[in-house]
């Protein structure tokens, strides 16, 4: 099976791809964005992508939401990854002698109670796993990247200090796509729709909602996209925990096509949660 992720090597999306089709024979397939990860799939170059689609602190990745419409992909997966951020190091050496703190942005932002602590300086790069790299290749003994375990232990590098994040329950979310159409009969945990209005008028979202309220379907993420007509015109995405072979989900789209809403259903699927990083 051909499958793309999001690179480079030592990644966080790495590692939930890893995690999520371990003890498959793969090929994988390493891409320079989210885009070239979901078109990837789109032109049948892979047969499933990995993407990230929210992160608890973040919240949602709207590039990954625009691209998996514009590909007419359909989600079969969801993995969660506890996202932890650690002092990696060129070897063995005392905190105080580190001038230098890499990584992305997002990165450094959740750990910045740390930071004012060593009072370095904070050196932007592309991703984690870049830094964690160009660290190894600089071999430099006063500079540390805040990167992942996983990303530690693809370049060799020395734990330093551990889960420096401010926010411990920090996780992101990632969803497999593919082009194959979802199979409807399977029993699933969870379903992704896609609703378009008709029309707008007031308590719209409202009473898109209690359709799903009436039927005790919990709703476990709302996110509006413009539909890029006209200014104030919004699309909603709406995930249940219901499966889209259960009755009262069939059901919740009958009553919302009835109200003559478009409904696109993207995907079912469960969820698998990675526990440990390794």
């Amino acid at each position: 099976m051909r499958i793309s992720y999001l690179g480079p090597q030592g990644t966080f999306s790495e590692e939930a791809a890893i995690h999520y089709f371990q003890d498959q024979n793969i090929d994988w397939q390493m891409c320079e964005s989210i885009l070239d990860v979901l078109e990837a799939v789109n032109e049948e170059i892979a047969d499933k992508g990995i993407v990230p689609i929210e992160n608890s602190i973040e919240g949602t990745i709207n590039t990954t939401v625009d691209g998996i419409i514009a590909n007419n992909l359909y989600i079969v997966g969801e993995v969660i990854l506890p996202i932890s951020l650690h002092l990696l190091t060129f070897g063995e050496i005392e905190l105080k002698e580190i001038k230098e703190i890499w990584s992305m942005q997002p990165a450094l932002d959740q750990c910045k109670d740390f930071i004012k602590k060593t009072k370095a300086k904070r050196v932007q790069f592309q991703s984690t796993a870049y830094a964690a790299e160009a660290l190894l290749q600089a071999k430099r003994t006063d500079a540390a990247a805040l990167a992942s375990e996983w990303a530690a232990k693809t370049f060799g590098l020395h734990i330093a200090k551990r889960n420096l994040q401010d926010n411990l329950e920090n996780q992101t979310r990632f969803v497999v796509v593919t082009k194959k159409q979802i199979d409807t009969t399977q029993s699933l945990k969870k379903t992704m729709l896609l609703i378009s209005p008709n029309n707008e008028y007031p308590g719209l979202l409202s009473s898109i909602l209690n359709v799903f309220s009436a039927l005790s379907i919990n709703l476990t993420w709302i996110e509006s996209r413009p539909t890029k007509q006209k200014l104030g015109s919004y699309k909603f995405f709406l995930e249940t925990d219901a499966g889209i072979s259960e009755e009262r989900m069939k059901k919740a789209i009958k009553i919302l096509e009835t109200f003559e809403h478009h409904v696109h259903i993207l995907g079912s699927y469960d969820t698998y949660r990675i526990i440990s990083n390794l």
